[in-house]
């Protein structure tokens, strides 16, 4: 295996990674929608019971993500994690919040109410899509960061610190840039379309059903304008180019869809995937008793946010541009770990087909019976 190869074999498995965060989303949109969805107590307390039965999944991937990312490319984890750190924090404190409230919502001696711990539950449905489909915009718009190698070796400098943000706002400064806001919203209302559609495939109640069929074409038509917004502008706009014999970052006009067509698979695999999605809302939408669309629909979604995420490292591009400093955005190149440490995981990572298949294994047995009515009586119910 060459150094170049487990450059891209580690991008791609970051990628996947990523792919399965935005799927797994489900779990913030159903949460957001639950009152609607729900609308009595038991309604709600359904909702609530599916979604709570899935959501240890999101929080892991996303830790798995971050873990990953650190491990396979630590110059972006020291640069992103830790110089956007308030972008960061405001995520991980609303998963916090998702994973305390679902616990002590309907606890005895809670001071607080079920409706605060909701509320809290419906705030982390809002802001976690959101925030984390606008970090995935960085990726395609840039930060505000300086990388500076040179400080490992500078015996003048006090702290050798490689990266920094270049202003105070750590990050929170990306969210001013509108097209970072567009896929961060157009993440936000994918999240919900998955959420209508997960709890009408779990949840057995004529309801709560009906009233996603209503839901999703609510949700489904801004995810669709938004994301073809995004993506026109996305294969319309300059990227971020780089080099691998100088090592010289410059813009490149339409940078993005020649990744696509240079990677024809890619653009094969992007069809496919917003296709199945479509399919999976439009069946929903049109058909009464079709309530599986959650499966094409996700499916989908996996490819299509795979995609994007290897067009954004693929290809000679840089996936974190600096709009400080052109020569301190990052590549796959320039910001992975070395040979040995690659090398190494990725001997491990032949692990992951029996991980997946454990966790297919649980997701089958935890969904062996769909929720209703009965399951809210139990006294571990959420």
């Amino acid at each position: 295996m060459s150094y170049e190869f487990l450059q891209h074999y580690w991008w791609f498995l970051v990628s996947l990674l990523g792919a399965l965060l935005v799927f797994l989303l489900f779990v913030q949109g159903g949460n957001s929608l639950a009152r609607s969805l729900g609308w009595t107590e038991d309604g709600q307390r359904m909702v609530f019971n599916s979604t709570g039965r899935k959501w240890e999944f999101t929080f892991t991937t996303l830790v798995t993500f971050g873990g990953a990312f650190f491990a396979s490319f630590p110059l972006f984890y020291s640069t992103s994690f830790g110089g956007a750190y308030w972008l960061w924090m405001l995520i991980l404190f609303t998963f916090v919040l998702q994973a305390v409230s679902y616990e002590f919502q309907n606890k005895l001696g809670n001071l607080l109410g079920a409706r605060t711990f909701r509320f809290f539950l419906a705030l982390n449905g809002v802001l976690g899509p959101l925030l984390l489909g606008g970090a995935v915009a960085t990726f395609f718009e840039g930060s505000n960061f300086l990388v500076a190698k040179d400080n490992l070796i500078d015996a003048t400098a006090i702290t050798p610190i490689i990266s920094r943000w270049a202003n105070a706002s750590h990050g929170l400064d990306a969210l001013l840039n509108p097209w970072v806001l567009v896929l961060g919203l157009a993440v936000m209302f994918l999240a919900r379309t998955l959420g209508v559609l997960y709890v009408m495939n779990n949840v057995e109640d004529a309801d709560v059903r009906s009233r996603g069929s209503v839901r999703i074409i609510g949700t489904a038509v801004p995810f669709v304008v938004l994301f073809v917004a995004y993506l026109v502008h996305l294969l319309l706009k300059d990227g971020y180019a780089y080099n691998p014999e100088t090592g010289i970052i410059y813009m490149e006009p339409m940078k993005y869809l020649h990744n696509l067509l240079s990677m024809w698979y890619l653009l094969i695999i992007l069809l496919v995937g917003v296709a199945l999605v479509l399919l999976g809302i439009i069946k929903t939408a049109l058909c009464k008793d079709y309530n599986v669309g959650i499966w094409p629909a996700g499916i989908g979604t996996v490819l299509t946010v795979l995609v994007l995420f290897l067009i954004a490292g693929w290809n000679n591009t840089a996936y974190y541009p600096s709009t400080a400093d052109l020569q301190s955005s990052l590549t796959i190149q320039n910001s992975c770990s070395s040979y040995f440490t690659l090398s190494t995981m990725a001997v491990v990572s032949l692990l992951i087909p029996f991980v997946l298949a454990y966790i297919i294994y649980a997701w089958r047995a935890i969904d062996s019976r769909k929720i209703n009515k009965e399951d809210i009586k139990d006294e571990h119910a959420y």
